[in-house]
């Protein structure tokens, strides 16, 4: 039986800054459009949370009844490792989406647009697909595109919308830059996933790439996104903030170009996670200011 402190292992709160990050930067372009509102904020936010967890616990059942976590550096896997039973963790991913979807029906409610239900519902269903039922976008390569998608654009862009009531453009910059980041979070998981997942016939688009372009690939994201958070510099000359983040972006991909595998890309992957944490804080308050 697993216990607390093996639950909040499980749910991978070192995810977190990552989810947080898009709701800050459209946050910061509802601000700039002068119709920022902190309560919707902090449902923002709790939505994002909760749909990150949820994913999380999905993906750690679903992989591990599959197997494909049998032998596996990272987190701890809870169904994996037999902490948990499956139908404990798949009721925790049930739980986290079902709190997602409470806080999310209450921003929609908030701001009339009830047409989000719709986008929520696609939420939850990418995040339980990734890797679960049987034929998971996760293993066919297409991840980085759902990832992009709803922990990107969805998620940053439905931020500001809530609030303002239309789409701006610094949300839209944002949210491709936020976006690129969610994608090179995935992309060093899965390089550092390659060799178990080539075994376990999980097709990531890692594993398609190669690893060389692979990484290749993880530089481009984590780059492009900071070169294109400094361009909503036209919007706030505050967002020059984003520039402190040049040396953070070099010392991340260096041990990638250099060819680090398994254990040696754990860092990478938790120093992306709060790279995008720290790009959506710099570039959300530079809007807002």
């Amino acid at each position: 039986m697993a216990t607390p402190a093996q639950w909040v292992a499980g749910a991978r709160p070192r995810t977190l800054p990552a989810a947080a990050a898009p709701v800050l930067v459209g946050s910061g372009a509802a601000a700039h459009a002068g119709a920022f509102d902190g309560g919707r904020a902090l449902l923002a936010l709790g939505v994002a949370l909760a749909l990150q967890v949820g994913v999380n616990y999905a993906n750690d059942y679903s992989d591990g009844i599959r197997g494909t976590d049998a032998d596996r550096v990272g987190p701890l896997r809870l169904t994996a490792s037999l902490l948990a039973p499956a139908k404990q963790v798949r009721l925790a991913a049930f739980a986290a989406f079902g709190v997602g979807a409470l806080l999310g029906l209450w921003l929609v409610a908030l701001s009339g647009q009830w047409w989000l239900l719709a986008v929520g519902a696609a939420c939850v269903a990418a995040g339980w697909f990734y890797t679960g039922g049987s034929k998971p976008y996760g293993y066919l390569g297409l991840g980085e595109i759902f990832v992009f998608v709803f922990f990107g654009l969805v998620a940053t862009i439905g931020t500001t919308y809530t609030q303002v009531g239309h789409i701006t453009w610094p949300s839209v910059v944002g949210a491709v830059a936020i976006g690129l980041v969610a994608c090179a979070i995935l992309m060093v998981n899965n390089i550092r996933d390659i060799p178990t997942d080539v075994v376990a016939g999980k097709r990531t688009l890692a594993v398609r790439l190669g690893d060389h372009k692979a990484r290749r690939a993880y530089v481009g994201m984590v780059a492009g996104s900071w070169v294109l958070a400094l361009t909503c510099v036209f919007a706030s000359p505050w967002v020059l903030g984003v520039a402190l983040l040049g040396l953070p972006v070099v010392l991340l991909c260096i041990p990638v170009i250099a060819g680090a595998r398994g254990k040696l890309l754990v860092p990478v992957l938790g120093g992306t996670g709060f790279y995008e944490l720290a790009l959506g804080a710099l570039l959300g308050l530079g809007l807002a200011l």
